[in-house]
């Protein structure tokens, strides 16, 4: 019976090192991380640690598609979109900051996002066209702002708010 347990005790210790390891360190996102690759106008990795890095979805803000995924077609000014997230955000450091939901269904990391020099990235493309306001409850902190701001990009005729 002895040995049972001492078994067990070692195959829970095993377990347990095995999913700490392979797990992502999305608990460490504090201080400026190293952008790894931009996927899209709102979704790109960062480096945290792990070999894989961890995925964050810019929070409030939707950008067109850049790409043929599943169902979804390119769209109208996605691939410009993806090209000003490169350039924005191309060999620099980002601070992240959460609201109430902290990842979304398909488990990225829902964030707004900012440079070291203070550029507030998830306000930056409404404002220069390459993404629409999109607003998902309960992360609505600066939902006001985005508004705004697009308006100002629509009125002006920014980016995706060109004349075709």
């Amino acid at each position: 019976m002895q040995r049972i347990l001492v078994l067990i005790f070692f195959i829970t210790l095993t377990v347990l090192d095995i999913s700490c390891n392979s797990k992502s360190n999305r608990d460490n996102l504090d201080g400026y991380l190293s952008v790894k690759k931009v996927i899209d106008g709102d979704t790109f990795w960062v480096d945290d640690g792990a070999e894989k890095g961890v995925k964050i979805r810019l929070i409030g803000v939707n950008a067109p598609e850049s790409r043929k995924t599943g169902r979804k077609e390119v769209e109208y000014y996605g691939k410009e979109a993806k090209e000003y997230l490169k350039k924005l955000l191309k060999d620099k450091k980002v601070k992240l900051e959460f609201d109430i939901g902290r990842f979304d269904r398909f488990g990225r990391t829902l964030a707004y996002v900012y440079l070291e020099d203070g550029t507030f990235v998830n306000a930056d493309i409404v404002k220069n066209g390459y993404a629409m306001v999109m607003t998902i409850p309960p992360n609505v902190k600066f939902a006001e702002v985005f508004v705004k701001l697009q308006q100002e990009a629509r009125e002006n005729y920014r980016g995706l708010w060109n004349e075709r």
